[in-house]
């Protein structure tokens, strides 16, 4: 079992990378399929509401904060190498930096990017609107896996 500062960073690995699982998978189950049961214009302009509420600094602490956990946790296992734990800690760390971190620079945030360039009640917007839902809800389907796998990565690390 891992002990001293590595369990205190794979404790707090858990906890931010489980809360961005519930966040994502709160988006994929829930959000999405409202904003997806709503006219185009209705669910572009929610969606570029909460795309612009994202950018706050309550939610890039969360976001930001559990890859800057990640990284710190993948430094110290590479330079200090723990007896017990190592590779769950760098499943860990890896899986949220590319799967969820990185998935959402490279997926999400240009789908939103385009999303906020349409005006909502026009026809440039009704016609990307279902294109929009399926392509980012999957890719938000992944950050939400692979946050989750995050989580039980590091888990194992401290059993």
């Amino acid at each position: 079992m891992i002990e001293g500062p590595y369990l205190v960073l794979a404790v707090a690995g858990v906890l931010a990378t489980g809360l961005m699982a519930g966040v994502f998978c709160a988006f994929s189950v829930l959000v999405m399929r409202a904003l997806g049961a709503l006219p185009p214009a209705q669910g572009v302009a929610a969606m570029n509401a909460i795309n612009r509420a994202a950018m706050t600094p309550a939610f890039m602490v969360v976001f930001v904060g559990a890859a800057v956990v990640c990284a710190v946790i993948a430094v110290v296992t590479f330079v200090l190498w723990p007896e017990d734990g190592a590779v769950a800690l760098l499943v860990g760390s890896a899986l949220y930096l590319f799967g969820s971190f990185g998935v959402t620079a490279a997926a999400n945030v240009p789908r939103n990017d385009t999303l906020l360039k349409l005006t909502p009640d026009s026809p440039e917007a009704a016609a990307y609107w279902p294109s929009y839902l399926r392509e980012w809800t999957r890719w938000n389907h992944v950050r939400a896996v692979a946050s989750g796998a995050a989580a039980l990565a590091y888990v194992v690390a401290l059993v």
